[in-house]
């Protein structure tokens, strides 16, 4: 069953482009990445699927409900943390997020206490005494305290130190673990990586891929380093190779395709040394920037 189904989605403001045709479909009980530069459309895209901003054209169902027309009835199952997070300066800690509880019909106080002290949060303390850091963690609290069956994450360890992140991780984990779908928005490639189970890549507004991570990995590309006297990058025009680098001797590239094709082309060489790799999520990322 898709929590999300997106299909052709796009958003313009005014002449700028936000997104443009983004289909995809986000799994019940998956962790999603979504992953892109600043200005991808990252943001955008979560936006449209709250139903905080509307779309030029396509359409978005989340629990098989229009986000246009159900938006209302759709978010009280959300949970939302925003990339940026602004809360009113004056308040406590407790205030805020008793008034947040207040909006769900379910007691929240005893979750309330449990997620503030996983995250070391100081309830008693003004908003305008936090740092950034301890601001995004009211936000994390915030964005989970109503036991959400869906939860939206854009840019969420901006901010947090690396054991704080560490305990974050190992909360969306176990939210995930009892049935809750996660939908990750990151540019930090390394976070996907460790956490989702399926990611999305955006580039300038458009999708441009969507694979299971060990797919995209393992199947998709391989990296080859090869060492030998007098290697220059011509010596690797193949079909299916692509970013030749060569330095001092050695030569990297990608390649996607039948692995034997290489292994025929080096096997005419002079070489020191042939290392073949899955390539990190990051290069992978890079190759579709490049």
């Amino acid at each position: 069953m898709s929590v999300i189904e997106v299909s052709n989605l796009t958003k313009y403001y005014g002449k700028s482009r936000g997104i443009v045709d983004v289909s995809f479909d986000v799994k019940e009980g998956e962790i999603f990445g979504f992953i892109g530069p600043n200005g991808a459309g990252k943001s955008t895209t979560i936006r449209l699927l709250l139903s905080l901003i509307h779309p030029t054209s396509g359409s978005a169902k989340v629990f098989g409900k229009d986000v246009v027309t159900h938006g209302t009835e759709i978010r009280r199952d959300i949970g939302y943390l925003p990339s940026e997070v602004f809360y009113y300066e004056g308040m406590k800690v407790i205030d805020l997020l008793k008034y947040s509880a207040s909006f769900f019909p379910a007691d929240s106080t005893q979750r309330m206490r449990e997620l503030s002290d996983l995250m070391e949060l100081e309830m008693n303390r003004r908003i305008s005494d936090l740092s950034y850091g301890n601001k995004k963690k009211v936000g994390i609290v915030q964005g989970l305290l109503h036991s959400p069956k869906l939860l939206f994450l854009d840019e969420p360890t901006s901010g947090l130190d690396p054991l704080m992140q560490r305990k974050f991780f190992d909360l969306i984990r176990k939210e995930n673990a009892r049935g809750v779908t996660v939908f990750f928005s990151s540019h930090i490639l390394g976070e996907v990586q460790r956490l989702c189970n399926r990611v999305g890549i955006i580039r300038e507004g458009k999708i441009v891929e969507i694979s299971d991570i060990r797919s995209l990995q393992q199947n998709n590309y391989k990296k080859l380093r090869v060492t030998g006297e007098g290697l220059k990058a011509a010596d690797f025009k193949l079909a299916g190779v692509t970013n030749v680098q060569s330095d001092n001797g050695t030569t990297s590239f990608f390649f996607k395709g039948d692995i034997n094709a290489v292994l025929k082309k080096l096997s005419g060489m002079k070489l020191d040394d042939v290392s073949i790799e899955e390539p990190s999520l990051e290069e992978i990322f890079m190759h579709y920037y490049e």
